[in-house]
Parts: C-alpha cells; sequence; structure tokens
C-alpha cells in the first residue's frame, strides 16, 4: 500500500529548522519565544522533547498561582514568580562560566538552573506571561533585562541577578555596573525587545561563542538561523561566506560573497573580500584571509 503524497506532515516529520522556519512565519504575537528558543537548541540536541519544556514552564505557573491562591494584583504576582524562581527553583547567572554554550540553551537553562541574563530573560518572560503580567524584553547593552509595564508604574527585573527588581529611573545604575559609568544612557536603550530581536540576540551570542572557539560548523549554523529571521542582513551574509571559505567550501563562499558585494559594493571591507573571492575562485586558501566578522 503506498502512501498518500498529499499527507499532511507533522512537525515531528519536519526538522528543528523547518519547524522554527514555520514559528517565524507567524506575526509578532503569536510567535511561541520558548518553542522558538527550544528549536535552536533542538539543532544541538536532536532528541529534546520541546513539548515537555514547554510544560515545564507550565508548572512554574501554575505553581505561582497556588501560592497566590485568589491574590491578583499584578505586583504581588510578579514579586512571587521572582521569587518561585530565583528562590525555590534556584535560577542564577552563571558568573563561574558565563561563555559556556549551554548558558545560551533554553533546556539547560531549566535543566541546570543555570543561564546568562537572555535565557533567564526569556524563563522568566515566558513564566510572566503565563500569569498573565504584562512584561518584555528589554535589549539593554550588555545586559538583557526584563521589564513590567504596568499601569501606574513600570519596573526593570534583572534576571542575572536574582531578579532583582529596579526602577527605570535607576537604569543609569544597571548601565554603570556593565561599562563603569563611561556610557550615558540613551532612549533607545530601553526600547522593548520584539521575539525575532530577542532570538537574534541569542543567535548572535552562539555565533560569537562558537567562532571564538574555531567551532566553523556550529557557526555557519547560527549564521543561517540569523539569516533566516533576517534575510537582508549584509553582515550575516558575509559571515556566512567566510565561514564557508573557512569549512573548505570554496564555491559556495565564493557565490556568497559576490552575492554580500552585489548587495554593499561601497562596504569598508569590499576590498579586501574581493581579494578573497579572487582567492577563492583560483584555487588558493583564502580561509584564514583576516577576521571579517
Amino acid at each position: 500500500m503506498t502512501s498518500d503524497p498529499r499527507r499532511i506532515v507533522t512537525p515531528s516529520a519536519l526538522s528543528p529548522r523547518q519547524q522554527l522556519a514555520d514559528e517565524l512565519a507567524c506575526s509578532e504575537g503569536e510567535i511561541n519565544l520558548a518553542r522558538c528558543a527550544l528549536l535552536i537548541a533542538k539543532e544541538e540536541y536532536p532528541q529534546l522533547p520541546v513539548e515537555l519544556y514547554l510544560a515545564r514552564l507550565d508548572q512554574v505557573g501554575e505553581e505561582v498561582k497556588d501560592r497566590l491562591s485568589d491574590e491578583t494584583a499584578p505586583l504581588v504576582v510578579l514579586q512571587e514568580l521572582v521569587d518561585t524562581l530565583y528562590e525555590r527553583r534556584g535560577l542564577r547567572g552563571n558568573s563561574d562560566a558565563y561563555y559556556d554554550p549551554r548558558n545560551s540553551f533554553l533546556n539547560d537553562v531549566l535543566d541546570r538552573g543555570l543561564g546568562i541574563p537572555l535565557t533567564l530573560g526569556v524563563v522568566l518572560l515566558e513564566t510572566g506571561w503565563r500569569l498573565g503580567l504584562p512584561v518584555e524584553g528589554v535589549n539593554f547593552p550588555g545586559h538583557f533585562l526584563v521589564r513590567y509595564k504596568g499601569n501606574e508604574v513600570a519596573l526593570l527585573v534583572d534576571p542575572f541577578n536574582g531578579g532583582k527588581i529596579h526602577f527605570e529611573d535607576e537604569a543609569q545604575d544597571l548601565l554603570n555596573r556593565v561599562y563603569g559609568g563611561v556610557v550615558r544612557l540613551q532612549d533607545a536603550f530601553l526600547r522593548a525587545a520584539s521575539k525575532r530581536e530577542i532570538l537574534l540576540r541569542m543567535l548572535t551570542n552562539l555565533k560569537g561563542l562558537y567562532v571564538k572557539v574555531g567551532d566553523h560548523v556550529r557557526a555557519l549554523a547560527a549564521v543561517e538561523r540569523l539569516l533566516m529571521i533576517t534575510p537582508t542582513a549584509s553582515g550575516e551574509s558575509r559571515s556566512r561566506g567566510v565561514i564557508l571559505a573557512r569549512l573548505g567550501r570554496h564555491k559556495e563562499a565564493a557565490d556568497q560573497l559576490e552575492a554580500y558585494l552585489r548587495v554593499s559594493p561601497l562596504a569598508a571591507d569590499a576590498s579586501r573580500v574581493e581579494k578573497m573571492v579572487r582567492d577563492l575562485r583560483e584555487g588558493r586558501d583564502a580561509s584564514d584571509d583576516g577576521e571579517i566578522f
């Protein structure tokens, strides 16, 4: 008996990247941030049970609701959520091994209770949304934050430092801790981050980690998923070409870098990229021609 070619393809039959593409095709409000983060991790952990980890986030929400009983005041709910995540469940920033790639995978963060500001922020956002809290991500320089945006007050929650809550007018103090007082606060630093922007930051972190240690295969995977979110990002197009060259995939690298030059002919690095393309086309090794990331 032959299978029906018109059969519906279930999500489980799709690769993690295809499933991620389906999520990214949704509108901002419909994107499931946690699912996307887990699908990013699933390329590293092919057997990762995405639904099980989503259910664990559901459980956090239910635990908070049980503790609150009939209390619904948003600030009380927020404090109870922070207490549950950081005091009862032991979530904390991984200061000892900040650049461990596991800090960027949501499943590892939930399993180990360790993460960086971004992934800890995703946990806080997703559980907060399950509780109906008006929370949003903030792409604060060097240190992702979560904002509670109430009717009467706006608060900043630091996911890395025990979920500590600050008034928004304390943002300069938070910035000073990262940059030692040499950077002044700008309105753009407190702009709300969309779900796509959060995923971009997550993949950019992974790309940087893998480039630093010379793991070109994983770096390429991160760049290709960055291009899924922002297909016209010329810098990522260039990075893909450079990484392909370093993997020995010279024709693909040259094609990719030529595409970059067509879009960005006046780029500051255009002459370097042109030389790299010539070397690749002429069979010379161009894989180590400087850092063009």
